[in-house]
């Protein structure tokens, strides 16, 4: 059993308590606030502690792990502070917000010979396990395209003021939010983006909102193939992912839902069962820790969606690709 602490007890920080709250193999006995007079209800909910100093807590023997839903620019401090005193790590995405950040800490990790965990928690959605599945077969060939939308109308409940309404947290209108969940399941299918192309701009969030909330960007990947992907912040719920292949393709249409089609007869549809998704990433942390394994998400993808995320801005106000290196 592996006994984790949580850093971050907002509304992502409730979800990833309750995903556990009756695991076998992850155990969250502390949480972490700046007031954790706030949070006496939900301490009493989930039966832990609930304390102000992230540094006591990487002290105490009783932490074998701490898992990070914090602002996005303090990932980087935290994650080399708990590798430091010897702690696994569970981080929220985006892992940071630049290369050189994503690249110190995880050096930290590898120095200290700490597990470090990414929480991509599509890897484990149904229908993208089974895509994965289907394109390691050769099921739709060589892969030469693939394009990913993940869209939804969280721009419009920001409140101004909030962390999650600043360009210096959330550059890329909804990538960091979104679109690094879309930029992962690429990353995963097509191999390292080589090349980023992007338009990101505010069309219709309020002045007082600091971030874009229309982001697009074609990719060109190290492989070969090429790629689009696009998240807007002001619409409905939308998530696709597709992989296009010499042999056919494949199209994830929610969590549960795949399509594919080859090179004849008519696309066939495959509904899957859900699953707690959340569960499944931080059973999977812990499985990792009890094992030695180190990276789930190795460290060369890792590192590269943070150079590809930093990289969006500069594309788009330069109006011109940035290579990745």
């Amino acid at each position: 059993m592996i006994r984790a602490a949580i850093h971050g007890l907002g509304r992502w920080g409730h979800r990833l308590l309750d995903s556990v709250r009756d695991s076998d193999k992850l155990r969250i006995t502390t949480g972490i606030s700046r007031e954790p007079d706030k949070h006496a209800a939900l301490a009493a909910e989930f039966g832990i502690e609930v304390v102000s100093s992230y540094a006591r807590v990487l002290k105490n023997p009783h932490i074998d792990a701490v898992i990070l839903a914090t602002p996005h620019t303090q990932h980087a401090a935290q994650i080399v502070q708990a590798a430091k005193a010897g702690k696994h790590v569970f981080v929220e995405k985006p892992f940071t917000l630049t290369r050189a950040s994503a690249e110190k800490a995880i050096d930290a990790c590898k120095e200290a010979g700490v597990t470090l965990v990414l929480g991509f928690n599509r890897r484990y959605a149904p229908s993208f396990v089974e895509m994965m599945r289907r394109i390691e077969a050769g099921d739709i060939g060589e892969v030469v395209h693939v394009e990913a939308q993940n869209s939804g109308p969280t721009g419009h409940s920001l409140k101004p003021g909030h962390w999650r309404s600043t360009r210096r947290e959330a550059p890329a209108g909804g990538m960091t939010a979104r679109g690094v969940h879309a930029l992962d399941c690429l990353i995963r299918i097509a191999g390292h983006v080589a090349t980023v192309y992007a338009s990101s701009q505010k069309l219709v969030l309020p002045a007082d909102i600091d971030i874009d909330d229309t982001t697009t960007m074609l990719l060109r990947f190290a492989r070969g193939a090429s790629g689009s992907l696009t998240t807007v912040f002001v619409t409905g719920d939308y998530w696709r992912v597709m992989a296009v292949g010499t042999k056919g393709w494949l199209e994830l249409r929610s969590d549960t839902e795949l399509v594919a089609r080859a090179l004849t007869g008519g696309p066939q549809a495959f509904l899957f069962p859900a699953v707690d998704k959340e569960r499944a990433e931080l059973e999977d942390f812990a499985d990792a820790v009890e094992s030695g394994e180190r990276f789930i998400v190795s460290p060369a993808d890792i590192v590269n969606g943070v150079a590809v995320l930093e990289s969006i801005e500069k594309s788009s106000a330069r109006g011109r690709p940035i290579q990745i290196r």
